[in-house]
């Protein structure tokens, strides 16, 4: 069965370069990234896994672990680490699942049940294993994204999609388009006018289905 949104994210044991990892106690009470990758050693991959690196002390204020998923051993890890940090130039300290088995890229429905790898493969083998997925403490997944080779992703939106989702976590609000942390939000439908005032205090009726207050602090 497809993974979707709201859906629990399996408890796997899995194996890592850091050591062996259960899903759900490694994410505890706070959000989690799992971002997933066809190989090591591949060069877009390789500024991704650097820009990860880079964004320690942001995913740290937020109070999000990142996890990365590769499909190739935890010594081909340690050894693509040395090339991440080298052209990032920032260590890599979060752990990196070595999914060899491909068993984490089945159960998170980025690969069919049946693929296997052939021998002397390449990146294009694993190609569907290019995944972000969001996740908030109550093990749920909160927001995918899926890439194709060619495209490098950008983290920044990672970032933003990130703080729209806990700002807007178990919060009758929504965010806007190209919305922004600190930006107003748009009050949730569930709430009448009266309950919207009573909750947020000044509220804006823009039309009778999108009304904004400030961003609840």
């Amino acid at each position: 069965m497809a993974l979707r949104i709201n859906d629990v994210i399996p408890n796997l044991t899995v194996t890592t370069d850091l050591g062996e990892i259960v899903l759900h106690d490694w994410i505890g009470d706070s959000w989690a990234i799992l971002f997933s990758h066809p190989k090591d050693f591949t060069p877009v991959c390789t500024t991704e896994f650097g820009a990860v690196a880079q964004l320690a002390t942001e995913w740290d204020k937020r109070g999000t672990k990142v996890m990365g998923i590769s499909v190739d051993g935890v010594e081909e890890h340690k050894q693509w680490k040395s090339d991440i940090e080298k052209t990032s130039g920032s260590p890599a300290g979060f752990p990196i699942i070595a999914d060899e088995d491909m068993a984490v890229s089945k159960a998170l429905d980025m690969l069919p049940a049946d693929a296997y790898l052939p021998d002397g493969r390449t990146a294009a083998d694993s190609a569907s294993v290019r995944s972000v997925f969001i996740i908030a403490p109550n093990k749920k997944v909160q927001l995918m994204m899926t890439y194709p080779m060619s495209v490098g992703r950008n983290f920044a939106e990672v970032l933003r999609a990130l703080d729209a989702l806990q700002a807007t976590y178990e919060t009758p609000i929504a965010t806007p388009a190209n919305w922004e942390y600190g930006q107003d939000v748009i009050v949730a439908m569930s709430l009448n006018d009266e309950q919207a005032k009573e909750k947020f205090g000044d509220v804006k009726a823009v039309l009778p289905y999108l009304r904004t207050t400030k961003m609840p602090g």
